[in-house]
């Protein structure tokens, strides 16, 4: 009985942030296609990410798939303190200048010129306070990951979008993988079973998954689904070993890879064969999914999801720092909804 009361409390929790995120369309995404142009502003420059993303929407020959949208505007300001983003930061303006994109000095200025953003600041610490007034403006959000720096941010975004009734959809491009998607429409028949990995660098700011090991964590959840249950994590200085425990008894394993070769994949195990999870392909098919968001307004991952897989990885720090220990997910949703964690987050020992 424990176990179905805890997948209870995990439900009500992540169901409640998702409230009212089926939001009533508006002009922008009434219907499927936009017959005007439709404005992209972008929050920050940090990441090589804006510059791509910008380089797939502009392009005058990018395809009926991304027709109708194109980048406009930038708020360049990223991390205050990460010393990747603050030595990329330069470059990538400089770039975004090249593409003929204006650089704005604030949100505010980046809202009055755009209809949707895409919010790509690298450091997860500022994406509440950032994503906020893009919210409050009524304007469709894609936020890059991570969606934050706690599962509590998280939280807060999801129940500002909410309140605000604005979409906001947040993914990474692995999820994309035409490999992954052939495996969620039936390739092997039901998954029983998957084993992903990909880089995991530690950025001290972040709880160690969610600055770069999040992209293999969202690998294993689109192959799997929801409803994982339970973390164990085995940490060495090189490596992660994260095992989830579904509420079906099945087992969905994370490997981050700080040494030696490095790359994206995985396997899934189905009930009618084995499928290779990978190669990653590139940006383009998130690009793609990201326009059919702002077109539609409908967020093509839930809430719910999205939250599960940061409370698994809240929860493989939680195992971390108490020595490899079980740690439920629904215990760390608790944590996070409690006022005195709505600031900081899980903390790193």
């Amino acid at each position: 009985m424990k176990k179905h009361t805890n997948r209870r409390k995990f439900l009500k929790i992540t169901t409640v942030a998702g409230i009212g995120l089926a939001v009533t369309k508006n002009a922008l995404y009434a219907k499927e296609s936009v017959a005007a142009e439709t404005k992209v502003g972008i929050i920050g420059l940090d990441t090589e990410h804006s510059v791509k993303f910008t380089q797939a929407l502009n392009d005058p020959n990018k395809g009926a798939d991304l027709a109708g949208f194109r980048v406009v505007a930038a708020y360049p300001k990223g991390s205050n303190d990460i010393e990747f983003s603050l030595k990329v930061m330069p470059t990538f303006t400089a770039e975004m200048k090249k593409m003929g994109i204006e650089i704005v000095d604030s949100i505010d200025a980046l809202l009055s010129k755009v209809d949707v953003v895409l919010l790509e600041t690298n450091d997860g610490r500022l994406h509440l306070e950032q994503a906020l007034p893009v919210i409050k403006a009524g304007k469709p959000l894609f936020i890059d990951k991570p969606i934050a720096a706690s599962l509590a941010d998280a939280l807060s975004i999801f129940e500002a979008a909410a309140q605000h009734k604005v979409p906001v959809f947040s993914a990474s491009s692995l999820r994309y993988m035409d490999s992954a998607q052939q495996i969620v429409k039936g390739k092997i028949g039901k998954v029983m079973g998957a084993d992903t990995y990909s880089p995991a660098v530690i950025e001290k700011t972040h709880p160690d998954l969610f600055w770069y090991g999040v992209h293999g964590v969202e690998a294993l959840f689109t192959v799997m689904g929801t409803g994982c249950k339970s973390v164990q994590r085995y940490y060495t200085e090189g490596t992660d070993v994260v095992v989830g425990l579904w509420e079906d008894n099945r087992i969905g394993t994370f490997r981050g890879i700080r040494t030696g070769a490095q790359d994206f994949g995985g396997n899934a195990f189905g009930e009618k064969g084995i499928a290779v999870v990978g190669p990653w392909e590139g940006y383009r098919s998130l690009v793609v999914e990201i326009v059919k968001f702002f077109r539609t307004g409908q967020a093509p991952v839930s809430s719910q999801e999205t939250l599960e897989i940061f409370a698994f990885m809240e929860a493989a720090e939680e195992s971390k720092n108490n020595g490899g220990a079980a740690v439920s997910l629904a215990s760390v949703m608790q944590k996070a909804r409690k006022p005195k964690n709505r600031q900081k987050g899980v903390s790193k020992k």
